[in-house]
């Protein structure tokens, strides 16, 4: 029986160089919870090292998490890339890494953390989570598609970091899945000002506990699944999109 599922696809952790640390997998949770969220997405700057966590912590609110990362390509345009499983999304990361150049400095971009369930430190990532990697806005889409993922364009609406800002529009021919707009703007204005041929949601991108659930997406679907989305974003089987 499909039902209405409130999602919020885009949470960035305290692992994300610009997100704050109290981020944690336990806060999260717990502020999903609140805003009656049935659907995570953890997208984290080119790392999936705390989705586990994030998974065990929202067990206790029967939340699904989705494992996700945020992919940045070679020109410098977000992608979320959503799995089921947590298995393709650590097979993206080990190619991400591959391709991704560069040491963090904790002084100029902060410190990227990762955590058990409760909080706990477990390790600091020194990659340059913050930086793009070698892979152009192509193959960042077909290497998603090739582990059976969705691959969403993130705030084209924002100035920097998106598909219009860097390239000034969508092109016809990317495969995407979907394309996200923040809190700032809403869906009409998005649909007269960027004119996609696919469909919008709308997720938080939260980095601080306070931005989690500003802005959500309803799915009419059969279960909270990253396959089922696809269908609700394809508008198949009677599954749709709602807002």
């Amino acid at each position: 029986m499909l039902k209405p599922l409130k999602a919020d696809l885009h949470i960035h952790t305290c692992l994300s160089p610009c997100g704050d640390l109290k981020m944690s997998p336990a806060n999260i949770a717990e502020k999903a919870n609140l805003h009656n969220i049935d659907i995570l997405g953890i997208c984290d700057h080119n790392s999936a090292e705390n989705i586990p966590a994030v998974i065990k912590a929202a067990g206790q609110y029967q939340i699904t998490v989705l494992p996700g990362i945020e992919v940045t390509s070679q020109e410098e345009i977000h992608i979320l890339a959503l799995f089921d499983d947590f298995s393709p999304a650590l097979m993206l990361q080990d190619i991400i890494y591959k391709n991704l150049p560069g040491e963090n400095d904790e002084e100029a971009f902060g410190i990227q953390v990762v955590v058990n369930e409760s909080g706990e430190v477990l390790d600091f990532n020194q990659r340059l989570l913050i930086g793009a990697s070698t892979l152009s806005i192509n193959e960042v889409i077909d290497i998603i598609h090739s582990l059976n993922g969705l691959a969403i364009a993130s705030h084209i609406d924002r100035e920097s970091f998106s598909l219009i800002s860097q390239l000034g529009f969508i092109p016809p021919d990317l495969d995407l899945d979907a394309v996200e707009i923040s809190w700032r703007m809403n869906i009409e204005d998005a649909m007269e000002k960027f004119k996609p041929d696919v469909a919008i949601i709308k997720s938080s991108d939260a980095h601080f506990p306070e931005e989690i659930g500003r802005t959500t997406t309803t799915f009419l679907i059969e279960q909270a699944t990253a396959k089922e989305i696809k269908k609700a974003l394809f508008a198949q089987a009677g599954r749709k999109v709602i807002h």
